[in-house]
């Protein structure tokens, strides 16, 4: 099983759709928000099941604020992270993200990438397709994958 997760596109669709092109067929692309509008253009351009959540630009939004999905034996948390302070820590998302039970917690806001994998707890944010902010200022996402014995495998890409 082969997953897109992205973040922080702000409605500056070219890369997010490049990057569709170039890492196809996709089981799944989850968008840990700030789309900005763009819902029915990445969508449409997936060709595969879309799980997306609200930014802290997502204004006027009808996507939902955070949702928990099962990826193979995985529970998911997708959350943007502006409300876990995630641009300052990772502790209160953890923290919450355990009490939900998640086994793993994406997110974005930060436009930082990262990928911290706990003996409980995985935590990735792709950073920003569209706006990077890390040291290399290249746009970046993840590819999620599930081998053989259902064992998430991820990769930090850069655009």
């Amino acid at each position: 099983m082969k997953i897109l997760v992205v973040s922080d596109s702000h409605r500056r669709d070219d890369n997010l759709l490049a990057v569709i092109r170039r890492t196809g067929p996709l089981d799944m692309l989850i968008h840990c928000g700030d789309v900005e509008g763009s819902e029915h253009i990445i969508s449409k351009a997936a060709g595969c099941p879309v799980t997306m959540v609200q930014g802290n630009n997502d204004f006027f939004s009808n996507l939902p604020k955070e949702q928990e999905i099962m990826i193979g034996r995985y529970k998911v948390w997708v959350t943007h992270g502006h409300h876990y302070y995630i641009a300052m820590n990772t502790e209160t998302i953890k923290q919450e993200a355990r009490s939900r039970e998640a086994d793993i917690v994406m997110c974005g806001h930060s436009h930082k990438p990262l990928i911290d994998i706990g003996n409980d707890l995985t935590l990735i944010n792709p950073g920003s397709i569209s706006y990077p902010r890390q040291e290399n200022r290249k746009p970046s996402y993840i590819i999620m994958e599930l081998d053989r014995e259902g064992e998430a495998h991820y990769t930090l890409n850069y655009f």
